[in-house]
């Protein structure tokens, strides 16, 4: 893997499109195919890039020699079958949010990566977007002090987006505002205890037997004394877009912006500031760092729903690949690796079934905590 330049397939092009350029032009990779079930689709792609080697069936995909690595940006039902199909065929994995959508569907995906060796990595464009690595620089220098508090939400009005989103529990799919508040002090959620509130439109109640509009969540941090509140929220809750997360110190605090696009809030004691958030470019090799700011779906009439609904991720995208791409040659953990990405993943799913449960108090279970659970990388 040193010597050589790891080989990628992108699984999904949807939004998964954004990156194809961008694996095109790191110099650690080498995109060698894209797969949709849809030819038509993906001709038009693979025509655009100059991309050979198309796939229709992802069992085929599997089996190609020249494939090192799967990045899959699949609807979600489809994440943890063709991850631990990835696996169990020899490919290194990244793929988007969420992990799973099960409990048992996270296991399995950890214990393959311990297993086989193979590097997993959960693609949470939060934890990379340029607001979360500017509050990660300031706590790295020290200038937030003491981390006391961290609050996060996701609220999003998912009306005509695809049929499983019809009346998904909000929590099922949290990891956009789970995953900056575990990830600033690289911790791990111990345990969690979550609230429903509201109720959706009655029609859409019978697909998940979910009936909240709004999900609220603490979760406490393990051998922590911090604590963390999470706001979910996906039908009939009037509010535009906002992933957001909060930061509470002992010397500064980071507040993100109410409205989408203003300036967000330092806050120093009684005097309080907005603050332009700069972009991060600079951490990354010159052939990709202009895709934080430019990519596939930035002109008018070539736009995705997720990519405009997210405010472009935050130039998270080369971000994302550039973290894939150097933790394999360099035979290091990816961060969010497996565990903490089912840590992550698992933070969401048993907060909802809290909240089924008028809020009972749910650990994490064991193969989430990396104390748990060692393994050596091939």
């Amino acid at each position: 893997m040193n010597s050589k330049k790891i080989r990628i397939a992108i699984v999904g092009l949807g939004f998964g499109a954004e990156f194809i350029p961008i694996y095109q032009k790191h110099p650690n990779a080498e995109l060698v195919a894209i797969c949709q079930r849809n030819k038509p689709k993906m001709d038009k792609i693979g025509d655009a890039f100059g991309i050979e080697k198309r796939y229709t069936d992802y069992d085929e995909l599997l089996k190609d020699p020249e494939i090192d690595a799967v990045h899959i940006n699949t609807p979600i039902p489809n994440h943890a079958g063709q991850s631990i199909a990835a696996l169990r065929a020899g490919k290194h994995v990244a793929c988007t949010v969420p992990m799973a959508t099960t409990v048992e569907e996270c296991r399995q995906i950890v214990e393959l990566v311990k297993e086989t060796g193979l590097t997993y990595m959960m693609m949470e464009t939060v934890i990379y977007s340029r607001e979360f690595l500017f509050v990660k620089e300031m706590y790295e220098k020290g200038e937030l002090g003491r981390i006391q508090f961290l609050r996060a939400s996701h609220q999003q009005e998912m009306a005509g987006w695809p049929g499983y989103w019809e009346g998904l529990p909000p929590m099922h799919y949290a990891t956009h505002c789970v995953g900056p508040i575990l990830a600033l002090p690289r911790a791990e959620a111990e345990y969690v205890s979550c609230f429903g509130s509201g109720r959706i439109d009655e029609e859409l109640i019978p697909k998940y037997g979910s009936p909240f509009a709004v999900e609220t969540c603490h979760i406490q941090f393990k051998d922590s004394d911090l604590a963390a509140e999470l706001t979910r929220s996906l039908f009939n809750t009037a509010r535009q877009y906002r992933e957001s997360f909060d930061v509470y110190g002992s010397k500064k605090s980071f507040e993100w912006t109410l409205i989408e696009h203003e300036d967000s809030v330092i806050h120093n004691g009684e005097d309080p500031e907005r603050v332009k958030i700069p972009d991060f470019a600079h951490l990354l090799p010159d052939e990709i760092a202009p895709f934080t700011t430019a990519g596939v779906y930035d002109s008018e009439d070539n736009q995705h729903l997720s990519f405009i609904q997210g405010a472009g991720h935050g130039g998270s995208h080369p971000h994302l690949a550039h973290e894939f791409l150097s933790a394999l040659p360099e035979d290091r953990q990816p961060y969010p690796n497996a565990i903490e990405s089912a840590n992550i993943t698992c933070v969401g799913i048993l907060a909802h079934e809290s909240a089924m449960k008028g809020g009972e108090i749910i650990k994490l279970p064991e193969f989430t905590l990396k104390e748990k659970l060692h393994y050596a990388t091939k």
